[in-house]
C-alpha cells in the first residue's frame, strides 16, 4: 500500500506541474485548470470533483456525486491506485495523447470508468440505489452504461467511450481496451451467465460479446463482431457470425 501510494502522489506532483505549466501558457484556459486541479490538495479530491462536474446536472447534485465519491475512495484506496493505472494507460496506449491532463480533464471514458469504480464500491456495500443512480447519470449524459456488478480490473481504456454497455456479472481483466458502441453481457440462452473477458484483450468498435463465454488473454475482437463463443488466448475473432484466425497454435504448426 505504502509504495500504491508513493506512485500515487507521484502521479499527482505530474498532473499539477502540468496544469502549472498550461495556466502560464494560456491564463484563461489556466482558470478553470485553478477550480478542477490546482485547488485541491489530492488526485483523490480532484477524482472526486471532476465525477461530480460532469455526472451532476446542477451544484446540489454535483455535490452529493462528489460526497459519494469521495466516500468510496476513503473507505477503498485501491480505488485511487486502479484510477492512477488507467490514467497511465491511456498515455501508453494512446500515441495522440501528451501527457496526464488532458485524459483526466477530457476524455469522458476515464471518467466514466472511475464513476463505475465508485458505483461499484457502493453495490458491494448495500447502497445500491446509489449506484444505480451512478449508472443512469453515465449513462444519459455520457452514453456509457455499466452495471455496477461487473467486475472491471485496472489499466482499463475505454476509448471513444460512446455506446458502450456492460452487463452485470460481466468480468473484465487488466489492460482492456474497449472501443466506441461495444456491447458485453448475457445472452438469451443462459441468461444468468455474463463473459469474462481476459487480460490484454483489444475489443474494436461495434463489437458484441454475450452469453457464459470466455475470451482468452491478448485476444482481439474485431470491428463488428458478434462474439457468442469461447475465443482461446491470442486468437482473433471476426465477422458475425465470428470467426477464428491468427491463433498461437495454428501458427506453430
Amino acid at each position: 500500500m505504502a509504495a500504491a501510494t508513493a506512485t500515487d502522489d507521484r502521479l499527482w506532483r505530474n498532473i499539477r506541474e502540468e496544469a502549472q505549466r498550461a495556466c502560464a501558457f494560456d491564463p484563461v484556459f489556466g482558470k478553470s485548470l485553478v477550480d478542477a486541479v490546482l485547488a485541491h490538495d489530492s488526485f483523490a479530491a480532484a477524482l472526486a470533483d471532476l465525477i461530480g462536474r460532469r455526472l451532476g446536472g446542477n451544484a446540489a447534485s454535483g455535490a452529493r456525486f462528489t460526497s459519494f465519491s469521495l466516500d468510496a475512495f476513503r473507505g477503498a484506496p485501491e480505488l485511487i491506485e486502479a484510477a492512477s493505472c488507467d490514467l497511465q494507460a491511456i498515455e501508453r496506449s494512446d500515441p495522440a495523447v501528451a501527457g496526464l491532463l488532458a485524459s483526466l480533464l477530457h476524455f469522458k471514458g476515464y471518467v466514466v470508468l472511475q464513476a463505475w469504480r465508485v458505483s461499484n464500491w457502493l453495490w458491494r456495500h448495500d447502497r445500491r440505489d446509489a449506484a444505480l443512480l451512478f449508472q443512469n447519470e453515465a449513462s444519459n449524459l455520457l452514453q456509457v452504461s455499466i452495471h455496477p456488478a461487473a467486475s472491471i480490473g485496472s489499466s482499463v481504456y475505454l476509448d471513444h467511450a460512446t455506446g458502450i454497455v456492460i452487463g452485470a456479472d460481466v468480468v473484465i481483466g487488466d489492460e482492456v481496451t474497449i472501443l466506441q458502441n461495444v456491447s458485453i453481457g448475457r445472452g438469451s440462452e443462459l441468461p444468468t451467465h455474463s463473459p469474462r473477458i481476459g487480460r490484454g484483450v483489444y475489443i474494436g468498435a461495434g463489437a458484441t460479446i454475450l452469453g457464459d463465454i470466455r475470451i482468452g488473454d491478448f485476444a482481439k475482437i474485431g470491428a463488428g463482431t458478434v462474439v457468442t463463443s469461447d475465443v482461446p488466448s491470442g486468437c482473433t475473432a471476426v465477422g458475425d457470425p465470428a470467426r477464428l484466425t491468427n491463433c498461437p497454435e495454428a501458427s506453430a504448426a
